[in-house]
């Protein structure tokens, strides 16, 4: 079970919460709100008829039930309600049907003082929907917020082509934060600056933020800070700590340092709220603002960052190659068993960490080595025009380093695919998985099973769903192949097919 310290913040998937208002609205599910405030933030969805829920939750869920635990004799209500807001339950859906014709009044008096939200889930809404629904709501959010990043990264990266970059940059990042972003010299004093005016507390408050940051003895470095702002009720929050995602009242105040040196900017930020998205954001003018305002940047560098801005802005590989190194190039692909770790040492600055997954473009001459703690997949040496196939590349000698407990695995340039010819070998790729093509989960399934030598309990863990759940998807797979998994000969023809299509095409 997976806990979180002293119940304190709770952990959170990667998708953004929703709001309960959001779900009362659903007029399809006839929900009502009973106590509480339909502002709570749910972050998951959760149903238990234990007496006792609190080992069993993490907090921020909408926790359902049907209230069998409230029908035995001497059941106590606030108990319920007290361990479940102990656990952190962001709300209590209660359904009125099939123990309770209505929900009790000792559990709306309880749910009230200990405020945690009570909804009912009138007859013939069932919990699967609710969840279901949480769920939608979620996705929603997420396509929300990426077009909110893709969008933004756009308007900063032609910010930064134009005449004047740095005030240009600035100015697109204060309004897609809906706040203030300005840049401080390394006495403190601010020389460029764009977003509304700051109020003397969080003028004050940002001050010393930068004033820790200049003086870390390790760059880049940063601090972040919570303040009231106009018609906040309280003081400052302490070093480090959040106010959440659009708390009222509340702006969140972060300073970064840009480069590595003492003599570096540094970047004030006051922000109406601190989602995954304004992070983004923010790290992408970061790394923008740090091209752009680098003192002493060597040859090898400045090319390099002429190189990625014009990628930025569209411009064709092979327009950049010449400025990104001699070639040929490797391209690795690296996962740790850490996510908050840095990228592991590889020789190269043209590094991309993201979603789990770190691809790095070493120049000719670079030699690939294990990394303690990570798992390597490397690709052929590759030229501009081969760079996409490399990337593939990398990508499947990464899952076989997995699939076989190695710490690096290389592209294999001959085999099967030197042996035929590539138009040939897709087309009966396609052709013998053709059942599958419009399944991308049925096709991802297979390959990942098969690369796991058929283990059901490893194959779910990397996919992430239940062993059964493997197990229907396979036997689905060999139904529509028409073929006998537990073949060699018939594995073998199928991963030589799935090394030939991708998933989703």
């Amino acid at each position: 079970m997976v806990e979180h310290g002293a119940r304190g913040e709770p952990l959170v998937p990667f998708a953004p919460p929703v709001r309960l208002a959001a779900l009362l609205a659903r007029p399809e599910l006839g929900l009502r709100l009973v106590a509480g405030d339909p502002a709570t933030e749910l972050h998951w969805v959760h149903t238990s008829e234990m007496a006792d829920p609190y080992p069993y939750l993490l907090g921020g869920e909408l926790l359902l039930t049907a209230g069998v635990q409230l029908a035995d004799a001497g059941a106590d209500p606030e108990r319920f309600v007290a361990r479940a807001a102990g656990a952190g339950a962001a709300a209590l859906g209660f359904g009125v049907t099939p123990v309770y014709d209505t929900v009790p009044g000792a559990l709306a008096e309880a749910c009230a003082r200990h405020g945690l939200p009570l909804v009912e889930v009138e007859p013939g809404t069932t919990f699967a929907a609710v969840a279901r629904a949480v769920w939608r709501l979620m996705a929603d959010a997420r396509l929300h917020e990426l077009r909110r990043v893709t969008d933004a990264q756009r308007a900063l990266a032609t910010a930064a082509a134009r005449p004047g970059p740095v005030p240009a940059v600035l100015k697109v990042l204060a309004g897609r934060l809906g706040g203030r972003a300005a840049l401080y010299a390394p006495d403190g004093t601010e020389y460029a600056a764009a977003g509304r005016g700051l109020t003397p507390e969080e003028a004050a408050a940002l001050d010393r933020l930068v004033a820790v940051v200049a003086r870390a003895e390790r760059r880049p470095s940063s601090a972040a800070d919570t303040v009231a702002g106009a018609g906040g009720t309280g003081g400052t929050g302490g070093m480090g700590g959040t106010g959440g995602p659009g708390a009222t009242g509340q702006v969140r105040l972060a300073a970064y340092s840009l480069g590595t040196g003492r003599e570096g900017l540094t970047l004030g930020l006051a922000l109406a709220r601190h989602e995954e998205a304004d992070q983004r954001i923010a790290e992408t003018a970061m790394v923008l603002l740090s091209l752009l305002t680098a003192p002493h940047q060597g040859a090898d560098e400045a090319t390099r960052s002429a190189a990625l801005v014009r990628l930025l802005l569209g411009a064709h590989p092979e327009d950049v190659a010449p400025l990104l190194g001699d070639a040929p190039w490797t391209v690795v692909h690296a996962r740790g068993g850490d996510p908050q770790a840095p990228p592991p040492a590889l020789g190269t600055p043209l590094v991309d960490a993201a979603e789990g997954t770190v691809r790095a473009l070493l120049p000719a001459g670079r030699e690939v080595a294990p990394q303690p703690g990570w798992t390597l997949g490397a690709s052929a040496p590759a030229g501009p025009d081969a760079l996409e196939a490399a990337d593939a590349q990398a990508a499947r000698a990464l899952r076989r380093a997995e699939a076989a407990h190695t710490g690096l695995a290389r592209h294999r340039p001959g085999g099967l695919d030197a042996l035929v010819d590539p138009a040939e070998a897709d087309a009966h790729a396609r052709t013998l998985l053709g059942p599958l093509l419009d399944s991308p989960a049925l096709l991802e399934t297979l390959r990942v099973w098969l690369s796991l030598h058929g283990g059901w309990d490893r194959t779910a863990t990397a996919l992430g769903v239940h062993r059964n759940t493997v197990r229907q998807r396979v036997a689905r797979c060999a139904a529509l192949l028409d073929a006998d998994l537990e073949d060699a000969q018939t594995r073998m023809e199928l991963w030589f097919a799935l090394s030939r299509v991708r998933p989703g095409a």
